[in-house]
């Protein structure tokens, strides 16, 4: 069984060496363990230190893309590169590598496929008041939009299992925590949450500049996954809310009609059978939106089948392997070949530009 640990950076040429230093070099019931590099366009040397630790495997975006789309390219190439097990963990050293082996654990033993590190946040002395809020908040998040009861949502110290990253297909460009475990509550994964320690803090968050930012946008990709997910009743809710605005009006209107003065009021009826209008018409959406839901589900199913049959290709040797840095728009078709040969030949994939 092959586990590659996988560390998404952001210039972090600073904390990289201790938090490869810090991973695991043997795991019970692991027969190969690999360290993967992301580094998202980081400007001071992240690359040239991951390599100078040893790393067996490089990524690096030209440009900043993101934690997001960082973790799913980083789950992209762990496939390719013949990964049975996939943990995600941080390049400030958040997270105690020992631990790895506990996250790795349920997935060895077949009781899950997706395992969520708990911090435990309230025993963090570090953790500000801001931050203890900011991690209830995705829990709950979580719960209330897929049904996965975890205690720490937004923990990046995650174990993915292979079965479970063919179906994961994060879409979101801000963070994949959230929007991962909607995916793992609506296509009914098997997961657990087991409790991690933490190292001392090295650095301020980078993701979220203040506290609402960060809730503002980690609870508009909860809605929009949740919309994604079960489009029908988002909309039917939002139709059911509108229509009954429109009543009050109506009532009024038949209010005054049959117990007052039986004329005017006639504002009340337009405004009232407009927002009706609106509401059924918003229900109708909500309906289209589920067929096209449903085409979804087909496509993500035919994308799993797609990324399978890539993996029997590769690992037949009948397809290139990713290459490692992300190409510009057409350079893959003009130098990809050569430059990925050229890739194969060397014991870590890598940037050479």
């Amino acid at each position: 069984m092959k586990l590659i640990i996988q560390i998404p950076c952001y210039n972090e040429a600073d904390t990289l060496p201790a938090t490869i230093a810090d991973l695991p070099k043997q795991i019970d019931g692991i027969d190969m363990i690999e360290y993967l590099v992301i580094d998202d366009g980081s400007a001071d040397g992240t690359d040239a230190v991951a390599r100078a630790c040893g790393v067996h495997h490089i990524l690096r975006n030209r440009r900043n893309m993101g934690l997001a789309r960082s973790f799913r390219r980083g789950l992209d190439y762990a496939l390719g590169a013949g990964a049975d097990i996939i943990v995600n963990t941080d390049g400030d050293n958040q997270y105690y590598g020992a631990d790895i082996a506990r996250l790795v654990e349920p997935i060895v033993a077949g009781r899950a496929d997706v395992v969520i590190g708990d911090r435990q946040t309230q025993t963090i002395a570090h953790f500000s008041p801001a931050k203890r809020m900011l991690q209830r908040f995705g829990s709950w998040a979580v719960r209330h939009f897929s049904g996965v009861d975890v205690p720490d949502a937004v923990s990046g110290f995650r174990a993915i299992s292979r079965t479970a990253a063919f179906q994961v297909n994060i879409v979101s460009s801000f963070s994949y925590t959230i929007e991962m475990l909607i995916q793992v509550g609506q296509k009914a994964m098997a997961y657990e949450a087991v409790p991690v320690r933490t190292n001392a803090k090295t650095r301020d968050s980078r993701l979220f500049r203040s506290v609402f930012r960060f809730m503002e946008r980690s609870g508009t990709t909860a809605l929009r996954m949740y919309a994604m997910y079960q489009p029908l009743r988002t909309f039917a809710l939002i139709g059911a809310v509108i229509a009954f605005i429109g009543v009050l009006p109506m009532l009024r209107f038949l209010y005054y009609y049959f117990f007052v003065s039986g004329e005017g009021k006639i504002q009340s009826l337009v405004i009232g059978s407009a927002l009706l209008t609106v509401g059924a018409l918003t229900f109708l959406l909500g309906l289209m939106a589920d067929l096209i839901g449903r085409n979804r589900q087909l496509t993500e199913m035919t994308l799993e089948r797609v990324k399978r049959i890539e993996q029997i290709a590769l690992a037949r040797g009948a397809l290139l392997p990713p290459a490692a840095e992300e190409p510009a728009i057409g350079e893959e078709f003009d130098q990809g070949g050569d430059r990925q040969h050229e890739q194969q030949r060397g014991g870590v994939r890598e940037d050479r530009g």
